[in-house]
């Protein structure tokens, strides 16, 4: 068995050293949430997935009623995202109805349909409808329950 030269035993335990904080660094990397592009927020779905923003959209209605039911569900706090109670294709809804700027009547005709109480667990009423409304979403001049949109050409 040949002996390790001090100086050599030295640089291998300082290489280690340098691996294990790089590895450290890339698992402190990892674990941070990513950060929204500028003038947006990052929020997530129940189902995971991850939405940007606009900031613009925060004070509406819309936003400020959903805000309320993620608070009311999952609790704010200062070291965790935004996770908003329902899954990607009510908030690809939401986000198309403030797009094309839907009138008030229709804000309040979706969040209605969201809010609707049931007293059964497994009613599924609001998801068909929502699924329905998306359908209807992708027209360009009539939203949900047949109700023209106001749009911005």
């Amino acid at each position: 068995m040949t002996m390790i030269h001090p100086k050599r035993l030295a640089q291998l335990v300082r290489k280690w050293q340098r691996v294990k904080s790089v590895a450290r660094d890339d698992e402190a990397c990892c674990t941070t949430l990513p950060v929204a592009d500028k003038g947006h927020c990052a929020m997530y779905t129940a189902d995971g997935r991850r939405f940007e923003v606009p900031l613009a959209y925060l004070g509406t209605t819309v936003f400020g009623e959903l805000l309320r039911m993620s608070q009311e569900e999952f609790g704010f706090t200062c070291d965790s995202r935004i996770t908003l109670p329902f899954d990607a294709v009510v908030m690809e809804y939401v986000m198309c109805l403030l797009r094309r700027n839907a009138s008030e009547e229709v804000e309040r005709a979706f969040l209605n349909s969201v809010v609707m109480p049931c007293q059964y667990p497994s009613c599924t009423v609001p998801h068909v409808a929502l699924h329905q409304q998306l359908a209807v979403c992708s027209s360009k001049h009539v939203a949900s329950y047949g109700v023209p949109l106001t749009t911005t050409t």
